[in-house]
């Protein structure tokens, strides 16, 4: 006899306790701030809780996606599935879960639902095939936090100083950093009206909506700015929208995705996204933040040659995707 609802910031006990019992170590802060910005931003997200006898037997989380990645669909991800109270595990609530998600989403017209999971994870794999997924045209690549190679370009004529520096042209060192080559900061609430103004020009459309949840998502949930600035002559020439992870899609290890990133059109090859994606591993590093990974789609060939040229690989991880009838 169960019952279904969306989730509330009075179930924070209940799900950190089926948490906890699942992979071992409790999450509380992680589900703390999802609620909260779930409670924050309902638009933004999609929820499920399964309950009887006035006690929660297990819940789902979706978050609504709509620009993410550069898509221009918008899709629901549901990264959290199977927190399936232990006396209730092997009575299809997790089916029973996805299905409550699914009818949300209905009532918000958002017919694509997706999700990650590790192609090792034959349990997961064996439920996702079952239930309708299908594999997805898109694909997860990643790195480590170690810093970007440093390009050092041969200079035809050098000159040494006093203090026996060498130097090249215009009296600057050949070996300057490319994130020393324009001014990168950490991205601030004022810059969300240039944000928007730069990706209108990149993509065409108005994204608005979608970057003042991100931002909302960055302020509330992430708990670590980590999205970054990059500014010529102060204006905004580039962005990297990113956040920090601490377990989604069931991982327990600390890592960053790359939701967004932007450089303006008259910015184009000159080194701006490089020294962007050089500083925001920096900073990741220095917080012990052990990998970075993002989504590309397979027509995306200049972000996919940009993103090898700079370290990233195929992930082990797969990207699943349902159409809601």
């Amino acid at each position: 006899q169960l019952t279904f609802r969306s989730l509330c910031p009075e179930d924070l006990e209940q799900v950190s306790a089926i948490d906890s019992h699942i992979v071992g170590k409790p999450r509380r802060g992680f589900f703390e701030k999802r609620l909260t910005v779930a409670m924050a931003a309902p638009e933004a997200f999609i929820t499920c809780a399964a309950c009887a006898d006035g006690k929660l037997k297990g819940y789902a989380f979706s978050r609504v996606q709509d620009g993410d990645f550069g898509s221009a669909q918008t899709v629901a991800v549901l990264d959290i599935l199977g927190g399936v109270a232990p006396d209730a595990q092997g009575q299809g609530i997790g089916k029973a879960l996805l299905s409550g998600i699914e009818q949300r989403m209905a009532k918000k017209n958002i017919v694509t639902l997706r999700s990650e999971i590790d192609w090792a994870d034959h349990a997961m794999t064996g439920f996702f095939s079952v239930t309708g997924f299908r594999l997805a045209a898109i694909q997860i690549v990643a790195r480590d936090t170690s810093a970007l190679p440093e390009r050092v370009e041969e200079i035809s004529a050098v000159k040494m100083d006093s203090q026996w520096q060498v130097h090249g042209p215009g009296g600057n060192d050949y070996d300057t950093l490319c994130r020393d080559q324009v001014l990168i900061r950490s991205l601030k609430e004022e810059d969300l009206a240039d944000i928007v103004h730069l990706d209108r020009k990149l993509s065409g459309r108005d994204r608005s909506v979608y970057y003042r949840s991100k931002f909302q998502e960055m302020l509330l949930e992430s708990g670590i700015r980590v999205s970054l600035v990059a500014e010529k002559k102060g204006l905004v020439a580039g962005f990297i929208m990113a956040r920090v992870d601490y377990g989604e899609f069931g991982k327990l290890s600390q890592t960053a995705v790359i939701d967004t990133i932007g450089v303006h059109p008259v910015e184009k090859g000159t080194g701006v996204g490089r020294a962007l994606l050089a500083q925001l591993l920096v900073n990741l590093s220095i917080l012990q933040v052990e990998s970075l990974h993002t989504q590309i789609r397979w027509s995306q060939v200049d972000l996919h040659s940009f993103l090898q040229r700079c370290g990233f690989a195929p992930s082990q991880r797969l990207v699943l995707t349902k159409q809601i009838d």
